[in-house]
């Protein structure tokens, strides 16, 4: 039995260890977000329906995330100046920067590689929606039936917001119960899974400890 509770105990950095591997779902599509400054704010309606003002600039990023919380901001730091800068005003239009980060391969679907950021300017009409501006500017788009935005300039080629499994980086689960409004679910599996291993621990000390006491 003292060979049983060894082996058990061995066993208990391996059973934590495998369980912090936690798979997490995430969905694979199109962020739209707006920027103020330097900062990127995840935009509050979609593209279809935002009517950006002129001088505005605004980001797509494809990636993978778990919610608008988690998701990953277009990178670079372009602005609107450097990115009109050949792209004249006219009278009777606006013009709206567009920052289009096709992710990392990381993210991507399999079989695919991602293109190259691209900054745009779009000049359109000045009731124009964000949709528009990208559709002037990064065509083929693709959309669903329930027009969401699935493709930017034909990428990816299929697809639109599946959801994938990834695994958690090392204290993810730790960052993600700091967000504000998220709620603690109970304990974790690897505490449950530490406690059921002192549980058993526990049982053959007992048991040893009865059969000595039983013992002639």
């Amino acid at each position: 039995m003292r060979r049983r509770a060894a082996a058990l105990l061995l066993l208990v950095p391996f059973l934590l260890g495998s369980v912090g591997q936690a798979q997490a779902a995430g969905y694979r599509y199109w962020s739209f977000w707006e920027r103020d400054g330097n900062q990127w704010t995840y935009a509050p309606q979609g593209p279809s329906t935002t009517r950006p003002s002129d001088g505005d600039v605004q980001g797509f990023r494809f990636s993978v995330s778990e919610d608008s919380g988690d998701a990953t901001k277009p990178r670079g730091t372009a602005d609107f100046t450097t990115i009109c800068a050949k792209t004249p005003a006219r009278d009777g239009r606006k013009r709206v920067a567009l920052v289009i980060d096709f992710g990392t391969t990381t993210d991507a679907p399999s079989g695919e590689t991602p293109p190259a950021a691209r900054t745009a300017c779009a000049a359109i009409a000045p009731d124009a929606t964000t949709a528009d501006a990208l559709a002037s500017v990064a065509k083929p788009l693709r959309y669903d039936t329930n027009a969401l935005l699935c493709a930017i300039a034909g990428y990816p080629r299929t697809g639109c917001g599946e959801q994938v499994t990834a695994e958690k980086k090392p204290g993810a689960a730790q960052k993600e119960g700091t967000k504000e409004g998220t709620k603690d679910e109970g304990p974790s599996v690897g505490l449950l899974a530490g406690v059921a291993v002192v549980a058993v621990l526990g049982g053959a000390a007992a048991w040893q400890a009865r059969r000595r006491r039983d013992a002639p």
